[in-house]
């Protein structure tokens, strides 16, 4: 038995070698071969904070130090030192005058909640965007929802320091949201798995440390989805809502669990519909009160390729293939979405997730789906999936 459980332990820790080494490789590559400055400034940076933790596994192996919590260590100093040291460097940076340490989301953000501040809505229409300086149209486009200006706020109010950069806040909402999450988690080597998939590969510490704005969304889903394993529906409804709020690749998360809420009873489901529809609707009334073609020209058009300008989102997956290279390709990516759609509809209606774990499984398929399919996409949105998927686990032991 003891020779079972060694062998085990050490499959283990070589799989936490594996994410490490292979996450260090990555971010080498990163840091010598990426066109975008932001990327390669993490990349040289995320390199030694891998490569340590590598070392750390090493040294596990061994001295046979391969419990939990010596395995949480080692995750908990790899995520620091590949998303917050490296993002804390770029937003020292930025505010002492680097234009190129960060991705134009948090720029468009930080705009973002300027206008709001100044105007009550975070919204240009495309009249007012066309009639900017060329260089500056993209970013006059806001593509999330009004929730996400917020972030944006501190340096509207405060001024160009490092901690008014939107990053800054991204990661404090990221690491609130995962800390709650985890509490209502049963502690153990599927949970710790599930937070190294979903913090510590490189897709989530490169996003975070150059632009930021999926984290939060991603995090306040993986919360709603830990707090419906514990049956907290109401507060599982905040904290999608609050999700959903920021982005709309949290609205079919919103779906999907109040099809697993009504397996409880319509009273879990109103519960959780309360803070779900609740706080999107009341994040969303003031910007339509005061412009709603604005919010219809960033929100809605604009993602769909209608703008002054096109969106950068252009990953090779086949939506965006098949919308670029087939005649009316747009029309057919459309087809075979929606038609994704359907199905994905179908299978809750006929099998509806009736545990968070199932519900999260949903989520996970249903998004990877989605982003292959979207004519507009980046390789980045992959984290959705993976996250979601890799909490499966997790979510079979609650607290």
């Amino acid at each position: 038995m003891i020779a079972v459980a060694e062998g085990t332990q050490t499959r283990t820790l070589g799989i936490d070698l594996a994410i490490y080494g292979l996450s260090a490789a990555f971010a080498a590559i990163t840091a010598a071969t990426s066109t975008l400055l932001p990327h390669r400034a993490w990349g040289a940076v995320a390199t030694a904070g891998y490569a340590v933790a590598a070392i750390a596994v090493v040294v596990q192996l061994v001295r046979r130090r391969w419990g939990t919590r010596e395995r949480a260590l080692v995750a908990a100093f790899a995520f620091a030192a590949t998303a917050l040291l490296p993002m804390v460097i770029q937003a020292v940076q930025r505010a002492n005058g680097r234009t190129d340490r960060a991705q134009e989301e948090v720029v468009v953000v930080e705009h973002g909640g300027e206008r709001l501040l100044e105007h009550g809505t975070p919204y240009l229409s495309s009249d007012t965007i066309a009639t900017l300086p060329p260089g500056e149209q993209l970013l006059g486009y806001l593509p999330y929802q009004p929730g996400m200006a917020l972030f944006g706020l501190p340096r509207a109010a405060a001024g160009d320091a490092w901690w008014t950069d939107a990053r800054i806040w991204f990661a404090v909402v990221t690491i609130a949201a995962l800390a709650l999450a985890i509490r209502q988690l049963q502690w153990g080597p599927a949970l710790l798995r599930a937070l190294q998939l979903g913090t510590v590969i490189p897709l989530v510490p490169l996003t975070l440390s150059t632009g930021g704005d999926d984290i939060p969304v991603l995090s306040l889903c993986l919360l709603a989805l830990a707090l419906c394993a514990t049956r907290r529906y109401g507060a599982a409804g905040i904290a999608v809502g609050l999700a959903a709020a920021l982005k709309l690749f949290a609205w079919p998360v919103v779906a999907v669990l109040l099809v697993h809420a009504l397996t409880a009873g319509r009273r879990p489901a109103a519960r959780l519909a309360a803070g779900a529809i609740g706080l999107p609707a009341a994040a969303l009334l003031p910007a339509v009160l005061v412009d709603a073609t604005a919010f219809v020209d960033n929100v809605i058009r604009f993602p769909l390729g209608e703008g002054v300008v096109t969106s950068p989102a252009q990953s090779p997956f086949p939506g965006y293939l098949i919308a670029e290279n087939l005649p009316g390709g747009r029309a057919i990516a459309a087809a075979l979405l929606a038609a994704a759609a359907v199905a994905i509809a179908v299978w809750l209606a006929r099998r509806p997730p009736r545990t968070a774990a199932a519900a999260a499984a949903v989520c996970g398929y249903g998004l990877l789906a989605a982003i292959l399919l979207m004519p507009s996409t980046r390789f980045g949105y992959l984290l959705y999936p993976v996250a979601f998927l890799a909490w499966v686990p997790a979510l079979r032991r609650p607290a």
